[in-house]
């Protein structure tokens, strides 16, 4: 769906606690792709986010051209695909292989972390089963980091940074059980990336965007 207005610059519409757009925040910090931010709030979505995709869940990003990407990972690959100062795009097998435990990630932890959050939403009396089908990654992820400082290798990458949010979120619903698990390196590895320079970046407080108001532009220079 394109989009018939005549824009500057990309525009993303996005939500700060949002861990699929905080993922994509990270990747269009790290490129330093300038956008125009435009902050949802989700229990009032502006018509524009509805007009652009049907969706209408965050994070949307719309192309000059009108192009409109939907999709959390799309919008990091558009992103790094275009400029990758930090190269967070690994090659190749490294690739197959950050796709695949990002899939891993959306597709078993993420359903587990809903539940765990929001058991109210899916009548859970017992929290320890989504807690513990959770964990299973989790243990998978730390059996990574003990053989790399990070999940995309030696340095922080495009797996890290599409699945730490998503731990992030996971470790913050019972910080003193994730706290007391014996897993070292995934703590220090969620530790680092909180403590991180992008990471405060990205998730610089703004207001709900309206209609009318100027432009906010974001990530107009690549991250250190």
């Amino acid at each position: 769906m394109g989009w018939s207005l005549q824009i500057s610059y990309p525009v993303l519409y996005s939500f700060r606690r949002c861990p699929y757009a905080m993922r994509a925040r990270l990747a269009l910090a790290a490129s330093g792709q300038t956008c125009e931010l435009r902050e949802v709030e989700l229990r009032a979505k502006p018509a524009e986010l509805r007009q652009v995709s049907a969706k209408a869940t965050v994070p949307v990003l719309v192309e000059t051209d009108g192009h409109v990407l939907d999709e959390s990972l799309d919008i990091m690959l558009w992103a790094l695909q275009r400029h990758d100062p930090l190269h967070w795009l690994p090659a190749d097998d490294g690739l197959t292989d950050a796709l695949f435990l990002i899939k891993r990630c959306d597709n078993e932890f993420k359903p587990q972390l809903d539940r765990f959050k929001y058991p109210n939403r899916f009548g859970i009396a017992d929290l320890d089963a989504p807690r513990d089908l959770g964990a299973v990654f989790l243990v998978d992820l730390e059996q990574r980091l003990t053989q790399e400082p990070h999940l995309s290798g030696a340095h922080w990458g495009l797996a890290d940074a599409a699945v730490a949010p998503f731990v992030r979120q996971f470790a913050h619903t019972d910080s003193a059980w994730f706290a007391s698990r014996p897993w070292p390196n995934l703590q220090t590895w969620l530790a680092n990336f909180e403590a991180a320079p992008l990471f405060q970046r990205v998730m610089t407080k703004h207001p709900p965007w309206q209609a009318g108001q100027t432009q906010t532009l974001i990530f107009t220079e690549p991250a250190l």
